[in-house]
């Protein structure tokens, strides 16, 4: 096909935009006027040859590109007697009707230039008929897109809200009798369920609001228990979280909270790899809970990242007897603060140092009751599918000391696409009896799909309660769905 034609054919499109350029800078720049002149008084244009003749046109107008290509490629815009374009006023009908008249004339005179031969157009007129099916099906299908969006932002949830839930269900078999306060030892079920609604109110917000419940026998409670487990609730729903982050610019986030947030809520990340698929709570890191208030109030945290790779958290929780006006958000009798800052690069490398304090109401720790300033470190290796990671924790309550830690490795996708094998193992913080309790965790996290995990786990441990054979072997098998 000939360079005239597809010049013609490319003028159309042009030509629009010519108009366009008149009518769009208007309602960009001021409101349309709604005062219409009907005058039929003619208006002289005058043909112009280069678009640096009209005056009122600069190559910082944002139509500039699109004006001088219409001149020069296509000679049919015209300019009024004083060489102004006027780009910034209302088109009228008739003043569009004589732009799109010169701008015809020369598409008809490039075709009629072109010579086209008869079996071009005859081609062009079998693929515009060969296409037609399947440009009206396509058609079809648009239609009924644009339906089926108009009907889901009719019935919609919320236009600003997303509802996010799970329920995570796990069954606990004992290999062997443990005589120790607190864990239980025959088959138990332990069932959490969460309603998360998030809000944002700009994009890079977040409100959430998290409705839980949960019931069961708190099995390891000689451990801490299990994660994501159901504890000694009974069922009833209660706000679980209630916060607001938002940024202050590129490096900073701040995070208000008026419940459910405190130890590792302030962090970035608890670094060790095991944190999360793993079944027990010591899996993630026991020290973030260990000495703090047990329900978290109000407090805030603020997150600030000097680089891409260095992020500096700090978080402030009361606990909940701050809700009596009396007592006061920095008054309660139990209060916690964090900093832990992190190195977290793209590499396979994750570290993290972490301080705690933490001032106790009704938490007992050895048989004291005061505070608790902790110490600690946490490291990760992570080189795709071999990973291994741990932490120390060095604590001291009422002049007393405490050490803790945990080591473990694993693998990831193995046999599955988003799978870990895993096992770590480690001296957990002191909290009853007069030794640390130890505890060994093997776990194989399995994602059926995008909606179902199913988590089997072998654990072993000494709860080191004096007087008693506190030693037991189990078989857990937690499931977690997610909609």
């Amino acid at each position: 096909m000939s360079k005239l034609l597809w010049k013609a054919l490319l003028a159309a499109p042009a030509a629009g935009a010519a108009f366009a350029v008149s009518s769009v800078a208007v309602a960009a720049e001021s409101a349309p006027s709604m005062n219409v002149n009907f005058s039929a008084e003619p208006v002289q244009l005058a043909q112009i040859t280069s678009v640096s003749e009209l005056t009122d046109v600069s190559p910082s107008d944002w139509a500039f590109q699109a004006l001088q290509s219409l001149v020069e490629n296509y000679g049919c815009i015209q300019g009024y007697p004083n060489r102004t374009f006027q780009g910034n006023r209302s088109l009228t009908r008739f003043e569009f009707a004589a732009g799109l008249n010169a701008c015809l004339d020369v598409m008809a005179v490039l075709i009629s230039q072109s010579g086209i031969p008869p079996e071009e157009l005859a081609a062009i007129r079998r693929l515009q008929e060969e296409f037609q099916a399947e440009l009206a099906t396509l058609r079809g299908r648009v239609d009924a897109l644009e339906a089926e969006t108009a009907t889901l932002r009719a019935q919609q949830f919320s236009t600003t809200t997303k509802l996010r839930g799970q329920a995570d269900g796990t069954i606990i078999a004992p290999f062997n009798s443990v005589n120790a306060p607190g864990v239980e030892d025959s088959f138990s079920f332990e069932g959490r369920a969460r309603l998360n609604f998030d809000s944002s109110f700009t994009g890079n917000d977040r409100l959430r609001i998290r409705l839980q419940s949960g019931a069961g026998n708190n099995a390891l409670a000689g451990f801490q228990g299990l994660a994501n487990s159901g504890g000694d609730g009974n069922y009833d729903v209660t706000v679980d979280d209630f916060f607001y982050s938002f940024p202050l610019g590129n490096r900073v986030d701040v995070t208000l909270a008026a419940r459910g947030l405190s130890g590792d809520d302030w962090v970035t990340s608890t670094i060790v790899p095991f944190d999360g698929p793993g079944v027990a709570d010591a899996s993630g890191p026991q020290f973030y809970d260990f000495g703090g208030s047990s329900a978290a109030g109000p407090g805030a945290g603020v997150n600030i990242a000097f680089t891409d790779s260095v992020v500096l958290d700090l978080g402030y929780s009361s606990g909940p007897a701050s809700n009596n006006p009396a007592i006061g958000v920095f008054n309660s009798g139990s209060q916690s603060i964090i900093a832990q800052l992190n190195f977290v690069p793209e590499g396979p490398f994750n570290a993290a140092l972490t301080y705690m304090r933490n001032n106790l109401s009704s938490q007992f720790v050895g048989g004291n009751v005061g505070y608790t300033n902790t110490y600690a470190g946490l490291v990760s290796f992570d080189f795709g599918r071999f990973f291994v990671g741990g932490h120390a924790a060095w604590q001291d309550f009422n002049g007393g000391d405490d050490f803790s830690w945990t080591a473990g490795a694993g693998l990831n996708d193995l046999f599955l696409e988003g799978s870990q094998l895993g096992v770590y193992g480690g001296q957990l913080p002191q909290v009853i009896g007069t030794s640390n309790p130890w505890i060994i965790e093997g776990y194989y996290e399995i994602p059926f799909n995008q909606f179902l995990t199913v988590t089997p786990a072998l654990i072993a441990g000494d709860a080191n309660i004096a007087g008693i054979d506190s030693r037991g072997l189990w078989g857990v098998i937690r499931t977690t769905f997610r909609f």
